[in-house]
C-alpha cells in the first residue's frame, strides 16, 4: 500500500554535514507523523527524530542542537539535515511514517534503511 524510500546515506567525515530524505508513495491520504531511528550495530533502533502534520518535532538528546527535521507535505517527503556530525552518530537511519490511507485505514511502516558512517 505504501512504500518509504530513504536516501542521501553515505561516508562523511567527523564534524561534517549530510541531508537525509525520505519519499512516501502509494495510497497515501495524509501522513500524520514522520520520522527517523537508527540502529548501530549491536544496539537498538533508536529515535533521532519525529515531525507531525503540523510540524511539530520531537528530538533524541543526542542529537539536539545538530539535527533538524523537517517536511514537506505536498511531496510526502521528510528530511533529517545532520550536521557536526560524530563517530557516534553512524548507524543505519530508518525512515518511518504513520500514515491515514482512508477513513478505515491507517498504515505504518519502514524504508529499508540507508547507512550513514562517520569516520575520518
Amino acid at each position: 500500500q505504501v512504500q518509504l524510500v530513504e536516501s542521501g546515506g553515505g561516508l562523511v567525515q567527523p564534524g561534517g554535514s549530510q541531508r537525509l530524505s525520505c519519499v512516501a508513495s502509494g495510497r497515501i491520504f495524509s501522513i500524520y507523523i514522520m520520522g527517523w531511528y537508527r540502529q548501530a550495530p549491536g544496539k537498538q533502533r533508536e529515535l533521532v527524530a519525529s515531525i507531525n502534520i503540523g510540524g511539530s518535532t520531537e528530538y533524541a538528546n543526542s542529537v539536539k542542537g545538530r539535527f533538524t527535521i523537517s517536511r514537506d507535505n505536498a511531496k510526502n517527503t521528510v528530511y533529517l539535515q545532520m550536521n557536526s556530525l560524530k563517530p557516534e552518530d553512524t548507524a543505519v537511519y530508518y525512515c518511518t511514517a504513520d500514515v491515514v490511507v482512508d477513513t478505515t485505514t491507517r498504515w505504518n511502516g519502514w524504508g529499508q534503511g540507508t547507512q550513514v558512517t562517520v569516520s575520518s
